[in-house]
This record gives C-alpha cells, structure tokens and sequence, in this order.
C-alpha cells in the first residue's frame, strides 16, 4: 500500500474541489468526484443530459495552465478556483 504525502500543495487542492462541487451544485450540475488522487479528471459533472469532464486548477502566480494532450483528447475543461477570492471560472479553451 502506497501512502499519500499530504502536503499543503494537495490540502489546497482537495479546498479548492470542494468549493467547485458545491458552486457547480448551484449552478444546477449533479457533481460525481473521481475517488482517487490521479489521472485526467477530477470532476464529472452532468446537466441538461450533458456530461462535463472537469480538471481544476487552484490559482496561483503561475500563469498559461493548459491542458494535457490525454485531456484534450477527452475535451476536459479545466476549472479554475481562486483561493483569495473563492471564486470559480472555467477557461475558455481554443479548439
């Protein structure tokens, strides 16, 4: 069994799910979260009989977060959350 290193880097991620799940809810998605810590998803989202694939991304000073090409293959869409302002965005994504 592998143990996981829960540094603050993973803590602000599992924050920044969390808010996305309950701001998609309010945005009248229903919100399935991917049980593991890896791959190309963290989030499948559903509405109007739509499925969303979502990756989300914490703000940083890092700027140009782009998608890999296994998610561009899987037209994820990536999420952003800014943990100063709580608030959440998805990229707009050139084909």
């Amino acid at each position: 069994m592998r143990l996981i290193n829960h540094t603050q880097d993973n803590r602000k991620g599992d924050m920044a799910e969390f808010y996305a799940v309950t701001w998609l809810w309010d945005n009248g998605y229903e919100v399935f979260k991917n049980c593991g810590c890896t791959g190309p998803v963290d989030l499948i989202a559903t509405k109007d009989g739509e499925t969303t694939l979502i990756d989300v991304k914490t703000k940083s000073g890092r700027s140009g977060r782009t998608r890999s090409d296994e998610q561009v293959e899987l037209n994820v869409k990536l999420l952003n959350y800014n943990p100063s302002t709580r608030k959440l965005n998805f990229v707009k994504h050139k084909k």
